[in-house]
């Protein structure tokens, strides 16, 4: 997080394959919740890394400014808080959206089908968990 005199910008790392491809997860976690504008991202290091550095519309950035002083905080702090909030939102949203669709599963098949059908496809081909941004 840093603010400047023109801006205040959030400094990202994501793993992807992609800069395409972190950018879209980022905005599906965080652009409903957050408005962002990306300025430019960086290609992924050897280990899928993706650096995106993040500007917030500067509508947003003067609301942002204003919170800060209203806390008596520094923006860059707002901002952390806002998005770490932000992030905790997507993360309760996904485990209840996949709460869901399980209980849809187990509508329709026993547990063990479940987990038999879980743990082939686990199996059966590479899985690369995304850490979140």
């Amino acid at each position: 997080m840093a603010a400047n005199s023109d801006r205040t910008r959030l400094m990202a790392v994501h793993g992807a394959r992609s800069p395409g491809g972190a950018l879209h997860t980022l905005r599906r976690r965080l652009g409903t919740r957050l408005p962002i504008d990306v300025l430019t991202t960086h290609y992924p290091d050897r280990h899928g890394r993706v650096l995106l550095n993040v500007a917030l519309p500067h509508t947003a950035d003067q609301a942002l400014r204003q919170a800060a002083t209203a806390t008596g905080q520094r923006p860059q702090d707002v901002l952390r808080r806002l998005v770490s909030e932000a992030l905790a939102r997507d993360e309760h949203d996904r485990a209840q959206l996949l709460t869901a669709r399980l209980e849809g599963l187990l509508a329709h098949h026993t547990p063990e089908e479940v987990l038999t059908s879980v743990a082939s496809l686990l199996h059966s081909r590479p899985y690369r968990h995304t850490p979140a941004p």
